[in-house]
């Protein structure tokens, strides 16, 4: 697998969402879940309806699912960014079934949606990123290492991302998310206590 990189640069985020948005609103809730969750594309595309809606059609809180690699169990919260894109998207998807895969394809099988595939996601964020000028590799797992940078940058504790991203150092997540010597200078030229 090709390293990827995560998009440093919050105005492109920005102009990135804007872009999926306009032009599909199933891309723009992958892309913003996927940036606001830290998720494996393979566990975004898992996802069903019943694992973010309740009974009375409210977007959870907080999402329970278990990670297709690791096999471990996961327990977060919904910020209000990914709440509101996961309702912008669903609200477009009406009428619906609750045991529908969340992100569901044109295609179906047995009468049944089919999930969205990694290919499909791929070429969707690619094409954006490509658009709003980023030059260096993009794919799936840009969205993952984008939370992380994006955290680390806005000075969460990086123990706090290894946590969440299931690494064992922190070494092991500055390496995996491509902070750079600049990165780390840059808090320093950012003090001038």
């Amino acid at each position: 697998m090709e390293k990827v990189e995560p998009i440093r640069d919050r105005k492109k985020i920005n102009a990135i969402k804007k872009i999926l948005k306009s032009n599909n609103m199933r891309d723009y809730c992958i892309f913003t879940l996927g940036i606001n969750s830290g998720l494996r594309v393979s566990d975004l595309l898992s996802l069903h309806i019943y694992d973010v809606v309740d009974e009375k059609l409210n977007i959870q809180e907080r999402i329970r699912l278990r990670e297709k690699k690791t096999g471990k169990y996961r327990d977060f919260p919904l910020n209000e960014a990914a709440r509101k894109a996961i309702q912008e998207y669903l609200d477009t998807r009406k009428p619906f079934l609750l045991d529908e895969p969340l992100f569901k394809s044109r295609k179906t099988k047995n009468g049944k949606p089919m999930a969205v595939q990694r290919d499909i996601v791929y070429k969707a964020i690619n094409a954006a990123a490509r658009e709003v000028g980023i030059s260096e590799r993009i794919g799936t797992h840009t969205m993952r290492k984008t939370f992380g940078y994006q955290a680390v940058m806005s000075g969460q504790p990086v123990r706090y991302i290894q946590k969440i991203l299931n690494h064992s150092s922190e070494a092991v997540t500055l390496d995996y998310l491509g902070i750079t010597r600049d990165d780390l200078d840059d808090v320093i030229f950012s003090l001038n206590l």
